[in-house]
């Protein structure tokens, strides 16, 4: 990245000032090092995002911010509706609401080294992972539609985990305002056999050990303890997600010209929030956040099966559930003034700061759990939401990767990197060892730098470092 393009405005942020179609400017969180090292698309692509009709205050990316699909990856930015302000199937992104859940289990490191060879066998045979994997649950029509309208209610309703996990879910297990007749038939048929599947890509189930904690006060408000084992769910809603994604970014492209709307990139096909075609966006959408909410449920009760079967009798009541590829109606104070807006988190995590209302009672006064994957050999985090002065409330999602798939491939392979993890006592298990070769952890950032850098600019703060100790890896 050309960093003359920016104006530092704090040792951790920068800014692009607004120039040509640019409505507001653009606004990196991240060290120098990281900022250097991000390829110039990123800020391409945050320039066209400042671009698009009723954007509110500026376009933002995060500090694991990479290339994507329209938005950058780890790229925020909210419109106000009653501004012109339109809705961005590609600021959403294909796995829609993908997101992290993490489970307590009450179990100590010397707890799972007597069986984890055991453990990781277990969970690879009990959790369907890969690409086209499918589940035992198969949806019949009136099931798909009241799954889409119910999420993680629906799924505990009909026995997958507790009541008391949904307390412990954005929006409370459920988002409100999904319109199951807004997605097609061919997403619905997508995903009729995927329920209850990790899917491929970066996604995983993993067994982490709490190994250093920065925030005693809402480490205790979380519950963790230096030597607690977590376990943690990486998907989002599967096939589904990304048909609607595709469906709707092909008639946004079709309509935008229709609307006025000049697209610097066609791929930030978008439509205005009033228009019939931004509703049905929202409503399917809103569906697939859902699915992907029902898709964690579930797969939250076959790993408490897993971890049963090993050590019976055992409670794993849930820390939080965050999602990411979201646009989400939220209310934030621009320039002194209270407003309702759209916020788009592609590749970003909400992170509401403490005393927001919409917190469980028992994390209200530390700030919401941000959970932060890694990427099999490295660690992953738990930080703290910081408050509601930087990027709506937004936080990174991830390491963000360093390189493509296709890099990856060259430099690793599967075996290799299996390997080289199980001589650190990380134990993985995937049905695809070019998966893991893409997905190498060197392929990624430094993932310690990146939540350093979120908390240098005020995003969140950290609480704990988890290490791996077994990836289930799709």
């Amino acid at each position: 990245m050309n960093l003359a393009q920016f104006r530092q405005r704090g040792p951790f942020e920068w800014e692009m000032p607004r120039q040509g179609a640019m409505r507001v400017p653009g606004v990196i969180f991240a060290s120098r090092e990281l900022l250097e090292a991000m390829d110039a698309k990123v800020g391409e692509q945050l320039a066209n995002v400042a671009g698009l009709p009723g954007i509110v205050e500026a376009a933002y990316a995060m500090p694991d911010a990479h290339w994507g699909y329209g938005f950058p990856i780890g790229g925020v930015a909210a419109f106000d509706a009653e501004a012109g302000g339109v809705v961005s199937a590609g600021g959403v992104g294909f796995d829609i609401s993908c997101g992290v859940r993490t489970l307590h289990t009450g179990l100590k490191l010397a707890d799972i080294q007597r069986v984890q060879e055991r453990l990781a066998d277990v969970l690879y045979r009990r959790i369907p992972a890969g690409l086209g994997s499918t589940g035992a649950l198969r949806l019949s029509g009136q099931a798909m539609g009241a799954m889409l309208r119910g999420g993680a209610r629906w799924a505990v309703e009909r026995g997958f985990g507790s009541p008391a996990d949904l307390a412990r879910i954005e929006e409370s297990g459920c988002m409100a305002g999904a319109d199951p007749s807004a997605v097609s038939e061919q997403a619905k048929k997508r995903q009729r056999d995927e329920m209850g599947t990790l899917g491929s890509g970066n996604h995983y189930l993993e067994v982490q050990v709490v190994d250093a904690l920065f925030d005693a006060q809402a480490a205790q408000a979380y519950g963790l303890a230096a030597g607690d084992v977590l376990a943690t769910l990486h998907c989002g809603s599967r096939g589904m997600g990304h048909q609607i994604g595709t469906d709707f970014l092909r008639e946004m492209v079709i309509a935008a010209p229709r609307a006025g709307i000049a697209l610097a990139d066609r791929e930030l096909a978008c439509a205005p929030l009033k228009s019939a075609l931004g509703q049905r966006y929202l409503g399917a959408m809103r569906a697939a956040i859902n699915c992907a909410l029902a898709n964690r449920q579930i797969l939250t009760h076959l790993a408490r099966e897993a971890f049963a079967e090993l050590f019976p009798g055992i409670h794993m009541p849930l820390l939080y559930d965050v999602s990411h590829n979201t646009c989400k109606e939220e209310s934030h104070l621009v320039d002194g003034e209270r407003r309702r807006l759209f916020v788009h988190r592609k590749g970003a995590t909400r992170a509401f700061g403490p005393g927001h209302a919409e917190l469980p009672a028992e994390y209200r006064t530390v700030g919401q759990p941000v959970l932060i994957g890694g990427s099999m050999g490295t660690a992953s985090w738990v930080l703290a939401g910081a408050g509601q002065a930087h990027a709506f409330a937004s936080a990174c999602h991830g390491a963000g990767r360093a390189m493509s798939r296709h890099e990856a491939l060259c430099r690793w392979q599967g075996r290799g990197v299996v390997d080289e993890l199980a001589s650190r006592g990380i134990l993985i298990r995937s049905p695809s060892l070019r998966g893991v070769a893409e997905e190498a952890p060197l392929a990624y950032k430094d993932v310690g730098a990146v939540v350093e850098a979120a908390e240098q600019a005020g995003l969140a703060r950290r609480v704990a470092r988890l290490r791996p100790l077994v990836c289930v890896k799709g």
